[in-house]
């Protein structure tokens, strides 16, 4: 496929078969088809190829494959630059009188030559195989008119005078009467050439890889396993374990299937595929998910589901039907020239047919012609899209915004809902000290001091939370003696020749019977309430403090908001966490609508009932509990700080990690569109309004390929306006 249309037309076939349900997505160059019984996957297939396409079944995702679309790429740069270096040439001789040598025009010929035909191949191919099929896009022109200048160029060569020696080119803003044979277009074919080119390998780059999202997420698995059989270890890869089989998970491995704990007792960070910041405490008999990590402990699990059964292959599956679900963005050039190719087409043809009537001669009459087509070439129309998008993705890279493509602009004016996930997006995603309670006359500061003494031999995420905060305010702890950990509960050890126990507060009491006041259980209250992890001080067996360990608000979440809503969009706080942090942390920002404990599945869910009711969704986020939900988002905008999973599946990258910047994407991204309407616009008016100068015969067509020139300098300029855009001030 080589435009919008194309994917259209394929999905306009597919539809029309009995039963048919198809969407193709030109971006991911995939298509989704629902099959009634009855139909073969043969059978749509033919179709495609029916059409003038070519399909084939998907071949399994694996981690790490080669993207045909790199060499696709690759070839394109490579056509681009010797069309380049050949046409560079040929417009100086052309357009510089005092470079015109003696017989420079067949010089001319044979460096433009291969550009108008090898380096506007794809052009050819694809117009070649639209007009077998009753269609013309943006390439029928680009060819017709390539095809054009060069077959005018050569018959005014070989059977006119400009292949005589001493022949100039000069500009002629009026045609002669009788002009035509004596002038070449070479310039015309191949700066047309080269400025498509340059707009197709800039696409090219910009265009969202298909399948990236979800070999990001199959990354996220282990490739090795150590299996136990007979009490002895044995290192096999993770794909080949079967339901049944019993494998170990040391602490900071990978688990490496779904499946139950048969022996041990860890935390397990699930972050990446829940959203919740604090570690799990996993006992056996409870359930684990591949791909999680096991924060501390040896475990023993036992598989349960294996291979394509697993959560992650399931959310890579459900990735995927939202990718190919995604609405069809087509691209104004295309929808356009869907109609304005052909009328072009038929005012040439006119055109020659009403001279050659009208008693002229055969030179006169092409020669207008060529002029009109020429006029009509869309190569500002080529330039519209890239050269906008090019600029304004540049000045978004230097702000920290990355839009991966042209099928973004379109949503990102739409949009009127924002859904945001929590988790390092309005909070930092990590674990630090949110409150501190000093009990029974003691001093904050010894608190901390002592707690984070005997948390520094654990390895749990909330230690290392307190450790950190300790270590803020005093940079060397006391040494800790005759240390415990006690894992699920907490930690005991001796510091300056206390007993100091650090964990749970039912832990403490019902352990070691350490008494609790009644303001002590109020303040341990209000800490788990507003969705904090609270944790118990004691020593010498009396309760001394309480530290909360939360995950932290950002400073800047808060001004994002009201900035979104100042953008006219509705905020929605979503999450996998519990209702409590998540209503803290939304009262904290300014949020009223909140859902919170929110699967991967149902964070997608919740877009897709979003959309139910009329509105038009962007989705924040940063991790792989996100991934699918920005998938299914009309507008995907990811935290750059975040996984590669999420970022592959977004269609907007804030590579800063702030929520500040998705307000300024999404004013970019608007800014951009806008820039990119008011660019086809002025190429069309550029064109148009010479047409009927080109049809009379008032311009030559090397005043048309003037013309067509200037609309593309136009366009140019206009978008390096977007050079001056600047962040809204916080």
């Amino acid at each position: 496929m080589t435009c919008a249309s194309c994917s259209a037309r394929i999905e306009k076939k597919l539809n029309r078969m009995p039963g048919v349900q198809a969407s193709v997505n030109y971006a991911t160059e995939k298509a989704h088809v629902t099959l009634p019984a009855g139909t073969a996957v043969a059978d749509a297939i033919a179709t495609v190829e029916a059409a003038g396409y070519t399909a084939t079944l998907p071949e399994p995702s694996a981690s790490g494959d080669a993207q045909p679309e790199d060499a696709e790429t690759l070839r394109l740069r490579q056509r681009l630059l010797v069309s380049a270096a050949l046409a560079l040439p040929v417009a100086l001789l052309s357009m510089i009188p005092a470079l015109q040598f003696t017989n420079w025009q067949w010089l001319a010929l044979v460096l433009a030559a291969p550009v108008a035909v090898w380096g506007a191949w794809p052009f050819h191919r694809a117009a070649w195989v639209n007009a077998r099929h009753g269609a013309a896009t943006m390439d029928t022109l680009v060819s017709v008119g390539v095809l054009a200048a060069l077959g005018w160029s050569l018959y005014a060569l070989f059977f006119g005078t400009a292949g005589e020696p001493g022949m100039g080119m000069s500009f002629s803003v009026v045609a002669r009467p009788g002009s035509g044979t004596d002038e070449i277009y070479l310039e015309v074919a191949s700066a047309v050439t080269v400025f498509i080119l340059a707009g197709r390998y800039a696409e090219a780059r910009a265009k969202k890889r298909s399948g990236a999202a979800l070999r990001a997420l199959l990354d996220l698995g282990p490739k090795m396993a150590s299996l136990l059989r007979d009490g002895v270890e044995t290192r096999v890869a993770a794909a080949s374990l079967a339901v049944g089989d019993r494998f170990v998970v040391r602490p900071g491995e990978k688990v490496a299937a779904d499946g139950h704990i048969v022996d041990g007792a860890s935390a397990i960070d699930a972050g990446m595929l829940t959203g919740e910041a604090v570690p799990v405490e996993v006992h056996p008999g409870e359930p684990v998910t591949g791909g999680t990590i096991n924060v501390h402990g040896r475990l023993v699990v036992q598989a349960d589901r294996v291979g394509a059964d697993t959560e992650i292959a399931r959310m890579g599956w459900l990735m995927e039907q939202a990718q190919s679900g995604k609405a069809e963005v087509q691209r104004l050039a295309d929808r356009v020239a869907a109609v304005f190719v052909p009328v072009v087409l038929g005012l040439s043809v006119l055109t020659l047919i009403g001279w050659l009537v009208a008693g002229a001669g055969a030179a006169p009459a092409f020669t207008a012609a060529v002029a009109t087509l020429i006029i009509a070439c869309p190569c500002a129309l080529g330039l519209a899209t890239p050269t906008a998008l090019l600029v304004g993705t540049g000045r978004g890279a230097g702000l920290g915004i990355l839009i991966k493509g042209p099928q973004v602009l379109e949503s990102t004016r739409r949009v009127d809902t924002i859904v945001i996930d929590k988790t390092g997006t309005i909070t930092d995603g990590r674990m630090a000290l949110a409150r501190l309670a000093a009990l029974d006359g003691e001093d904050e500061a010894d608190v901390l001091r002592l707690a984070g003494a005997a948390e520094n031999g654990s390895e749990h995420p909330i230690a290392a939370a307190i450790v950190d905060a300790a270590r803020g305010r005093d940079e060397e702890l006391p040494p800790a003696e005759a240390f415990e950990s006690m894992q699920g509960f907490g930690v005991q050890a001796v510091v300056d020749g206390h007993l100091v126990l650090v964990g749970r507060l039912p832990w403490l009491v019902g352990h070691w019977q350490v008494p609790v006041t009644d303001e002590a259980a109020r303040l341990h209250h209000d800490q788990e309430q507003a969705g904090l992890t609270s944790v118990a001080v004691a020593w010498d067996g009396r309760l001394r403090g309480l530290i909360a360990i939360g995950d932290t608000v950002k400073p800047t979440s808060a001004a994002a908001v009201r900035r979104l809503r100042a953008l006219g969009l509705h905020p929605v706080l979503l999450t996998g966490d519990n209702a409590g942090v998540a209503r803290a942390v939304a009262d904290l920002v300014g949020i009223d609508d909140v859902i919170a404990g929110a699967l991967p599945a149902d964070k997608a869910d919740v877009v897709r009932r979003l959309q139910g009711d009329g509105r038009v969704v962007a989705m924040v986020g940063d991790g792989v509990n996100d991934a699918i939900a920005l998938a299914t988002a009309d507008l995907g905008i990811a935290m750059g700080t975040g996984t590669d999973v999420a970022i592959e599946a977004s269609d907007i990258t804030l590579v800063h990690g702030d929520l500040q910047t998705a307000v300024d994407a999404i004013r970019l991204a608007r800014r951009t569109l806008g820039t990119i309407k008011g660019n086809l616009f002025w190429a069309f008016a550029y064109n148009t309004a010479a047409i009927p100068l080109a049809m009379a015969g008032l311009l030559n067509p090397l005043v048309a390929g003037a013309a067509m020139a200037l609309s593309s300098v136009f366009v140019v300029t206009n978008s390096l306006r977007l050079r001056r855009f600047q962040p809204s001030a916080a």
